[in-house]
């Protein structure tokens, strides 16, 4: 049975979590959100042992994914996004990577994932959960037998993703996170795309969707 581990890594200019997911027995792993410093993120998965077998997106913005092309071609392997994200992720203005000087990035995802859809990674098994309102692609992902929730620029500590980008909308973000991601188990740990890691219990007490909802 696999055992996660975890390694957070903050890079880019606006210090964008990347997470290197992996068994630490059998080394296999998985990236989520290759924010920038693909050497780093390399060092990272040589100095644990760890070859990644795939590169998970939360979304398409410019800082959660510029590293990706770089690690897909030195590792191999395949780039997966939500499905309606494509037309974000591969426009340089939508994506913000140009706004955020990151130069014109543009990407297409080697498999685009669907809501509900169960995923098989590196031994551990990952729902799909779409979660709309920070970018309309936007997902997370939910490993139920490890309790923990990957959940991108939707879900942070006491906070919640902008929703004054392209795509954006504060109703279908507030949507998301009280109908699905409130409706997870409170043990649940969340690693957010920026900031540090919650519970769904603690956000549900002190997040301001908690409150807007009361």
């Amino acid at each position: 049975m696999a055992e996660m581990r975890i390694k957070t890594m903050v890079l880019g200019p606006v210090q964008t979590n990347c997470y290197l997911i992996y068994d630490d027995e059998t080394k296999r792993g998985f990236l989520v959100d290759p924010a920038d410093q693909s050497e780093t993120i390399e060092r990272a998965c040589t100095g644990l042992g760890v070859k990644p077998e795939a590169i998970l997106l939360t979304h398409g913005h410019g800082d959660h994914i510029l590293a990706a092309e770089d690690l897909r071609k030195k590792y191999g392997i395949p780039v997966l996004a939500g499905e309606r994200e494509r037309e974000l992720l591969a426009d340089p203005s939508l994506n913000l990577s140009a706004a955020l000087g990151l130069g014109s990035v543009g990407l297409r995802a080697d498999r685009e994932v669907k809501d509900g859809e169960e995923l098989e990674l590196a031994g551990f098994r990952l729902k799909v959960l779409a979660t709309p309102g920070h970018t309309k692609g936007s997902v997370c992902y939910l490993d139920e037998r490890e309790k923990v929730l990957i959940s991108g620029d939707t879900l942070f500590e006491e906070s919640l993703g902008r929703t004054d980008f392209p795509t954006g909308s504060i109703k279908e973000i507030v949507d998301s996170i009280s109908r699905v991601l409130f409706s997870l188990p409170e043990e649940i740990m969340v690693y957010p795309g920026h900031g540090d890691p919650t519970t769904i219990g603690h956000e549900k007490a002190y997040n301001p969707v908690a409150m807007y909802r009361r």
